[in-house]
């Protein structure tokens, strides 16, 4: 009797071992000291419009993903953060293929990837199949969101987007070419200058219970990285001023993730509310020039606070990123603004701006360690 009960109580134990759970502050600290400065961008290869083109086998474009890759790893990246969509899932062999093609890719190049799952951002209304040509003038005219409006509110559609979080992270979970899951992209995100009137009224209600479903449903996959889902708006200096939204990225997160498009005091700013988590850092979006926010002034800020920094965008293509914002109420139809939004590079790896390549080269060291950040 006592072996059975000795026998039952290991099995409880070893069960509750195994069971997946949010990274400690310590667990979280040791691994980011165990990587390099990490400096990056937004990836999506020149010929691809949004997420679909991407990855679709039709428009899958393996040898521009490579050249432009090429590009960022000359300047001293190493780490790309990119995009996949629900609607992949569909075909999953299929998509699994493309996407270790591209991690092979991105290992030659000695990149490390983020991957991004779901993103509340732009057209509410994603189709797989032929993607329509960019809207001329438009910055970021066919991004889609995933999961889009009709799967969002269909709670039919649940289990299949619950499936392909916890497929996905389960089949790479051991995967070191993957540094980490950014579960869900600005889910915040009303997009009122663009598709917001198609959004749907009750998003961010339905998107708060997806997330946390989702970092359930992650973890449950037992990813040997680490999650994160990135805050971008309003204030985090104080924890009773945190929207519900940002409450489950902030309280599930391992690492913790933003965006800022500001100048460079506001970057630093929010940095400093952030150290309150004791976690490591990620700045996975900024990079803004007509807003202050540039390589030259966010760059050396990142690397004293040891934040790593990820821009919008590397080769102006299909997503017409060099455009503003306000592209959308304005579009841009004669000419490009001389001083670009987002992109580093144009088609043909010529600098937009030759000084800027030249600092995030000096800036990046290559292969420079990083301290913890734990207290």
């Amino acid at each position: 009797m006592r072996l059975l009960r000795f026998g039952a109580c290991l099995l409880t134990c070893v069960a509750a071992l195994a069971q997946p759970h949010h990274w400690t502050e310590a667990e979280a600290n040791d691994w980011y000291a165990k990587q390099p400065w990490l400096v990056g961008a937004n990836f999506i290869p020149s010929t691809a419009s949004n997420q679909l083109e991407m990855w679709q086998q039709e428009t899958f474009d393996p040898v521009t993903i490579d050249r432009e890759l090429g590009w960022a790893q000359d300047l001293g990246m190493n780490t790309m953060r990119v995009f996949l969509h629900d609607l992949l899932w569909k075909d999953q062999s299929g998509f699994e293929r493309r996407l270790n093609v591209f991690l092979r890719l991105a290992d030659k190049h000695k990149m490390r990837v983020i991957l991004v799952l779901f993103d509340s951002c732009w057209d509410p209304f994603p189709e797989l199949g032929t993607q329509r040509a960019p809207r001329p003038g438009i910055h970021n005219s066919r991004w889609l969101q995933s999961p889009g409006a009709p799967a969002l509110q269909d709670v039919k559609q649940v289990g299949r987007l619950m499936s392909y979080v916890q497929d996905l992270l389960h089949d790479y979970a051991n995967d070191k070419r993957i540094l980490a899951w950014d579960l869900w992209n600005e889910p915040d995100n009303g997009n009122g200058s663009s598709y917001g009137k198609g959004d749907l009224q009750n998003k961010k209600e339905l998107v708060a219970v997806m997330l946390a479903k989702a970092f359930d449903y992650a973890r449950a996959g037992m990813p040997t990285q680490p999650l994160t889902s990135g805050v971008w708006d309003g204030d985090w200096s104080d924890p009773a001023k945190l929207s519900p939204i940002q409450k489950v990225q902030l309280q599930n997160s391992d690492l913790i993730s933003f965006h800022n498009y500001g100048k460079p005091e506001e970057f630093e700013k929010r940095v400093q509310a952030l150290q309150q988590y004791h976690r490591p850092i990620l700045c996975t979006e900024y990079m803004a020039r007509p807003r202050g926010s540039t390589f030259q002034g966010i760059l050396p800020i990142a690397k004293k606070y040891n934040v790593a920094a990820y821009n919008w965008g590397l080769v102006l293509g299909k997503t017409q990123t060099n455009l503003p914002w306000d592209s959308w109420q304005h579009p841009y139809l004669d000419a490009s603004p001389e001083v670009w939004f987002h992109d580093i590079f144009h088609d043909d790896g010529v600098p937009h701006n030759p000084d800027e390549v030249a600092f995030i080269k000096q800036i990046t060291a290559r292969g420079v360690k990083t301290k913890s950040t734990k207290k």
